[in-house]
């Protein structure tokens, strides 16, 4: 096939942060690039208005103006609250990323990160709904079959290469048999916006690791929580619930919701569904690679499409966009190539980096994750950590995934030598 025939040199599937910095990358290397979204812009999503210092630097990365003036409400650090302590823990200062984390809802911010895609001269089409593979006669991804339009005209786009960025349902790389393993972690997060003048400007993104409720008399719920505000007058509120937990499908949970917020205080405005903007949405947050492999017949899986999310804290942006810019440098390598064997072994650089950088990291997340899925491990590690603060600081790092990974300190030293001594998943 000559590249005539072709719609581009690489088709990438969904216009999330994964599939926005892929194709960005990608342009900027003067690849023809062609994004699908099923959807149009802007479009609602349900997590992710908080982003850490590891997706602020792929922000910059991408040429984004991360200041104020252009919409962005930054933060300090973490305020961790649980065993009757309240912890502010500032971002560290590092050399490899920023000291601030950034809010901004997911309304406009895929729009802008898909705008800056395009900027750098990629195509982008939406409402083209992706339903399955385009095969050569050696069963290889040579192009995708879509439906366009709100007819759902049937189309045919053909790239060498085809990248997977569609989410946590994994459309594609299910209809090539790639489904989500069970032995890794994944965890359910549900959230809502609501108006609170108290809480709304906020210099710390908060995590709740003890839930209570009212209604049960001050009993602890399972899962962990967070409030952080989005500066416009709301809050983003929400919890989550990792498959570790005996609760994990047995529960309601955005009953679960309620019943912690009836326990906050009135004045922060979560108490009265007046208060409420819109309704309790839900999402799956798919982890520590948990659907491999990650390049396979001509498809590289990025972000959540490819089980993406850090085990430690739940952040699947930073690694969406992260995995998009590493498929974007190794694509690159590989299409200067002929077709054949020689692409084929550029590309599988993409999974053994991919598992070089986050697998050993990853499999300590899936141990971490058994660990607190218990509650009296959870009650003991709370009760004796948190009064802590130079632990919790090391606990911080661990959690968000922030050191140097040359020189630092003794911290970053103790955290870089755990990863790179277990073993990857």
């Amino acid at each position: 096939m000559t590249a005539v025939e072709n719609d581009a040199d690489v088709i990438v599937v969904g216009a999330g942060p994964g599939g926005s910095a892929t194709a960005y990358h990608l342009a900027q290397h003067g690849v023809r690039v062609l994004v699908l979204e099923k959807t149009e812009f802007p479009r609602e999503k349900v997590c992710g208005d908080g982003l850490t210092p590891r997706a602020v630097r792929q922000l910059i990365r991408m040429g984004v103006d991360t200041s104020p003036e252009a919409g962005w409400l930054h933060n300090r650090g973490l305020r961790v609250i649980g065993g009757g302590v309240r912890l502010e823990l500032d971002w560290p200062d590092l050399a490899s990323f920023p000291n601030y984390g950034l809010v901004r809802t997911r309304l406009d911010f895929d729009d802008l990160l898909a705008q800056r895609a395009v900027s750098a001269g990629a195509k982008l089409r939406t409402n083209v709904n992706v339903v399955g593979p385009v095969l050569d006669a050696d069963n290889r991804v040579v192009g995708v079959e879509a439906e366009v339009g709100p007819d759902k005209e049937p189309a045919t786009f053909r790239a060498p290469l085809v990248v997977a960025a569609d989410g946590v349902s994994g459309r594609f790389p299910l209809s090539l048999g790639l489904a989500k393993r069970e032995d890794r972690p994944i965890g359910v997060a549900v959230r809502r916006y609501y108006r609170s003048p108290a809480k709304h400007d906020d210099d710390y993104l908060e995590s709740w690791l003890e839930l209570r409720s009212k209604a049960s008399g001050d009993n602890l719920l399972p899962g962990y929580g967070w409030i952080f505000g989005l500066g416009d007058g709301r809050v983003n509120v929400g919890l989550g619930v990792l498959n570790s937990s005996t609760a994990f499908g047995k529960t309601n949970y955005r009953r679960l919701l309620t019943d912690w917020l009836a326990n906050t205080p009135e004045d922060w405005g979560m108490t009265d569904e007046a208060n409420a903007e819109g309704p309790i949405l839900g999402a799956a947050l798919p982890m520590g690679f948990n659907r491999v492999p990650h390049y396979t017949r001509g498809v590289m899986l990025v972000g959540d499409s490819g089980g993406m999310v850090n085990p430690f804290n739940g952040e699947g942006i930073a690694y969406a966009m992260e995995s998009g810019e590493l498929a974007a440098e190794i694509a690159v390598q590989a299409l200067a190539r002929p077709a054949g064997a020689e692409r084929e072994r550029a590309l599988m650089a993409y999974p053994q980096e991919l598992k070089a950088r986050f697998g050993g990291y990853y499999r300590l997340g899936g141990i971490f994750v058994k660990l607190i899925g218990r509650p009296e491990i959870m009650r003991m590690a709370t009760k004796h950590g948190m009064p802590h603060p130079a632990l919790m600081r090391f606990v911080l790092k661990l959690l968000a995934n922030l050191t140097d990974p040359r020189g630092g300190d003794a911290m970053d030293r103790v955290i870089n030598a755990m990863t790179k001594a277990a073993p990857a998943v």
